[in-house]
């Protein structure tokens, strides 16, 4: 039977193995976000407004990763018990612009309220919801850049499962029926010609 000691220690290895997993997870976290980010404001930038959409599937299903994985874990508990101020948050209401100007005629979308409380419909925003997203992962990486890596995880985790998740999820989907719409509702003559045109430089 072990005595107070190795207890002691087991316990202490346990807690040091736990926070060496949380700060490979912040460390993976902070990188795609910062993946999100940069994607995002390279598509607002409208230098290649064709990639617009799959970019942004892309960027929305790879940060989607990163709040799953957030989520399925047990809630994190920042070592203070408030939020620690990181001072004003990013000004993104030009990105928000900029996606909206770029996504003209595609940006507004049928939604829920909350599928499994309120069904009723409402409307959403495509440039809306990715910069919820930038704007709630940019607040993280404060907070991850800063030190606070526990206070970082916490974060991502709630606004996860608070805000950001549900909008990218919903952003994700619009995205998708979009392209989907591109791709498979080309006229059929157009589409050959493209081929052979492809094929025969």
């Amino acid at each position: 039977m072990p005595d107070e000691q190795t207890g002691g220690a087991f316990a202490e290895e346990e807690a040091a193995d736990t926070l060496s997993d949380l700060r490979a997870l912040a460390a993976d976290s902070a990188f795609e976000a910062r993946t999100y980010l940069t994607t995002i404001t390279d598509i607002a930038s409208g230098a290649n407004p064709a990639a617009a959409l799959p970019l942004g599937l892309l960027a929305l299903s790879q940060v989607l990763v990163m709040g799953a994985r957030l989520g399925a874990i047990e809630d994190i508990v920042p070592e203070d018990r408030f939020e620690v101020d990181p001072g004003p948050d990013v000004e993104l209401d030009p990105l928000r612009e900029s996606l909206t100007n770029l996504l003209e005629g595609l940006d507004e979308y049928a939604d829920v309220v909350d599928p499994v409380t309120e069904p009723e419909l409402t409307t959403g925003s495509i440039a809306n919801d990715l910069t919820v997203v930038a704007s709630a992962l940019a607040h993280g990486l404060r907070h991850h850049d800063e030190g606070r890596i526990l206070e970082a995880l916490w974060w991502w985790q709630f606004s996860y499962l608070s805000d950001w998740g549900e909008r990218a999820a919903s952003a994700l989907r619009v995205l998708q029926a979009l392209l989907a719409h591109v791709r498979l509702d080309a006229d059929a003559d157009a589409v050959s010609e493209a081929e052979f045109d492809a094929l025969h430089p």
